[in-house]
């Protein structure tokens, strides 16, 4: 494997915010780490960018032992929260910042910074300072300069954080095209769920310092390790039908039937679009979630028997 994390561990103090941690990722794909505040994907990825050393394991990239090399000895690139462009300088010479230490001459590192602005669009704004872009555009100008020095891997610490929903969205598709374009290694830290099944290559839900569960998208969703996997990535039910039988299941997999085995009442409905959410208090005094077309009308305290697909 490409990057390789072989039983690592961290510890502040007394808590273990990482413990004996093992993942491993091919090249040219986009992992995301995933889990919610404090749960220590973004103590992993300081430790992959050498930004924290790793009380105990390994860090390889590319069959190299990286473990205990210093942030810029590293064959690692990190974007942040914050995008951490300097604002005194332009977009051209931002981008340009890295290659001032790779001996290339004035004209050549001008040439190829401009060249990685014209592929995310940017070239225009090249001489433009900092502020009078927009945060998307920021974004893009932080992502090329972390690339325009070759790194192996790309980290990216939950860098769609400060932008609106709507940019959210159009930046996780650039993300994305970017990263197949340049075949770069990525490992992308977010709290997200929807931003992690969109972009991710594979999954990796933490939780308390665990890795609980890896995967693709697709298998971490419809067969979740655990109770807490399960509930973490989307919406998960859990509830008795009407002969006692432990049901797990998603919103998505339950439809009304006229000789379903579990039994409830409509106590709301919400109509979102291109489907209707409805929720429902069963047999058992479980209250669960049904996703079902938006032509199939139900009304609150209506009964109802449903089933499993």
């Amino acid at each position: 494997m490409y990057l390789e994390l072989k039983n690592l561990s961290k510890r502040f103090g007394e808590k273990e915010v990482v413990k004996n941690l093992s993942l491993s990722l091919g090249k040219g794909e986009l992992l995301c780490l995933l889990g919610s505040s404090g749960c220590g994907k973004t103590t992993t990825l300081k430790m992959i960018g050498g930004f924290l050393k790793p009380d105990a394991g390994e860090i390889r990239v590319d069959g190299e032992d990286i473990t205990r090399l210093e942030p810029e000895e590293r064959p690692v690139s990190t974007v942040f929260q914050s995008y951490a462009l300097f604002p005194h300088l332009t977009v051209l010479d931002n981008v340009a910042y890295g290659l001032k230490f790779q001996k290339m001459k004035r004209g050549e590192i001008r040439d190829m910074a401009m060249e990685y602005l014209d592929t995310v669009g940017l070239a225009e704004y090249a001489g433009y300072k900092i502020h009078e872009i927009s945060g998307g555009q920021q974004q893009r100008v932080a992502l090329v300069r972390s690339l325009i020095t070759r790194p192996k891997v790309l980290l990216l610490d939950e860098p769609l954080s400060n932008l609106d929903a709507k940019l959210r969205v159009k930046m996780r598709q650039e993300i994305r095209q970017i990263q197949k374009e340049f075949g770069i290694t990525m490992v992308f830290v977010t709290h997200d769920q929807e931003e992690a099944m969109v972009l991710g290559d594979s999954i990796a839900i933490m939780d308390q310092g665990d890795l609980v569960q890896i995967g693709a998208p697709e298998e971490v969703y419809i067969r979740p390790a655990n109770e807490f996997a399960g509930n973490f990535l989307g919406i998960s039910n859990r509830f008795k039908d009407d002969n006692g039988k432990d049901i797990y299941c998603r919103p998505e997999d339950l439809v009304f039937t006229s000789d379903g085995e579990i039994h409830g009442e409509i106590l709301r409905g919400e109509f979102l679009g291109f489907y209707r959410q409805y929720y429902i208090r069963t047999t058992d005094g479980s209250e669960i979630i049904l996703r079902a077309g938006r032509d199939v009308l139900r009304q609150k305290g209506e009964k109802v028997a449903l089933a499993v697909k």
